[in-house]
């Protein structure tokens, strides 16, 4: 992982126990979990967005 730098100890030991939970999957789980992650880092990232433009102040302002 390139950016283990980047995280602390405590998630590095964090993503060893998820590596060992997604081994036991099957490829259908694997596919749906996935699919499932994927949509919540989409949320994350909108909810970042909202954050930001409320923190610059971007939004229109409502009167």
């Amino acid at each position: 992982m390139s950016h283990s730098s980047e995280l602390s100890l405590e998630q590095r030991f964090s993503i060893r126990s998820f590596e060992n939970q997604v081994q036991h999957m099957s490829h259908q789980q694997a596919q749906e979990f996935l699919v499932q992650l994927y949509e919540q880092m989409m949320v994350r990232e909108n909810m970042y967005k909202d954050f930001i433009k409320h923190q610059w102040g971007l939004e229109p302002k409502s009167e």
